[in-house]
């Protein structure tokens, strides 16, 4: 049965639901864990405020569902200033990068999901944008061709990518404040549950938080939507108040085991292990043997079975570690030794 099973994290690599936006903090008082990144941020904001001036640029990374979009929300309200949110893959022409830039205001925040798959054209008119305020645009084609600058208000540019190593060195260098978004600590992904519920007006038990909290894969976004799987449980099943039984039930149902392992991981690794002893296999031979893309593996599904210690990369490919046998309760072979 756990193979016909939709992996309940496949979601991540959809954009915010309206479920997300409807908890999502409003200020930096109110967003949990990333403390260094907060402070940094307080500082950079206030100072700005304090002259008058935009925002340098701000470049986020980090795997999917830690707080890259509520960081971006957060910073245009802490600046006063209004939002426009587009993405790496919605801008195919220079035209269509004019069109947002030119009906910005000064103090206003342009945010570009997956920045990284920006187009090589895109990123380079990206360069005067962002350094002298100028947008040049090429009209018409051949000898007739002529170059038109227009000047840009002072806006700040903010990009949040899951892939920071497909950002050209002169993209990423034009950002003046670049923050990595870190996995949260079990405590924080608690105290996320207890504010989530309490806003959707949800009875959960401490414990049942915690019980959440173990399988969310110290992610946010993940805690939010166990949360809500809970509360669909224990409305049916129970008397509408989520208890720590009652949660682990619902997770366990959804196939989520005690440390958050859903279907595809668990296939991930018993493919390394079963196909290909244990690895080192490449990650391309990985996905054409699971029929998965290898960026929903890269970037949703490996960060975490790394942070666990179940899978290592190495440069001859990816590898099962003796933690990984353990946790699926698999004899560890032998020849294994040779690459922990």
């Amino acid at each position: 049965m756990e193979d016909q099973q939709t992996p309940l994290f496949e979601e991540l690599k959809t954009e915010d639901g309206a479920f997300d936006v409807q908890l999502r903090p409003q200020a930096l008082t109110e967003y949990i864990g990333q403390k260094k990144i907060k402070e940094s941020l307080s500082i950079f904001i206030e100072a700005a405020k304090q002259r008058g001036e935009a925002l340098e640029h701000v470049l986020l990374s980090g795997p999917p569902g830690l707080g890259k979009t509520t960081l971006a929300h957060i910073i245009a309200k802490e600046m006063g200033g209004t939002i426009r949110v587009t993405s790496g893959p919605a801008l195919e022409r220079v035209g269509d990068l004019a069109a947002i830039l030119t009906n910005l205001s000064d103090g206003d925040i342009l945010f570009i999901d997956e920045i990284h798959r920006l187009n090589k054209v895109l990123a380079e008119a990206l360069y005067p944008a962002m350094e002298d305020f100028v947008l040049d645009v090429i009209l018409g084609k051949g000898p007739s061709a002529r170059t038109i600058r227009l000047d840009l208000p002072k806006f700040t540019l903010i990009g949040a990518t899951t892939r920071m190593s497909l950002l050209s060195a002169p993209l990423r260098d034009r950002f003046g404040n670049l923050f990595h978004l870190d996995f949260y600590e079990h405590d924080e992904i608690v105290e996320i549950l207890l504010r989530s519920a309490k806003i959707l007006n949800i009875q959960i038990d401490a414990n049942a938080a915690v019980q959440t909290a173990k399988r969310a894969r110290f992610t946010p976004r993940i805690a939010n939507r166990l949360l809500k799987r809970v509360r669909d449980y224990a409305q049916v099943r129970g008397s509408g108040n989520a208890t720590d039984t009652l949660a682990v039930e619902a997770l366990e149902s959804l196939g989520i085991d005690a440390i958050g392992l859903d279907s595809l991981d668990r296939k991930i690794l018993m493919t390394i292990i079963e196909k290909f002893q244990g690895g080192p296999v490449g990650l391309n031979t990985i996905a054409a043997s699971l029929s998965e893309e290898m960026e929903t593996i890269e970037s949703v599904y490996e960060p975490f079975l790394m942070q666990v210690g179940f899978l290592s990369r190495t440069p001859r490919g990816r590898i099962a570690t003796e933690h990984a046998y353990k946790h699926l309760d698999i004899p560890l072979p032998i020849r294994q030794n040779a690459f922990l």
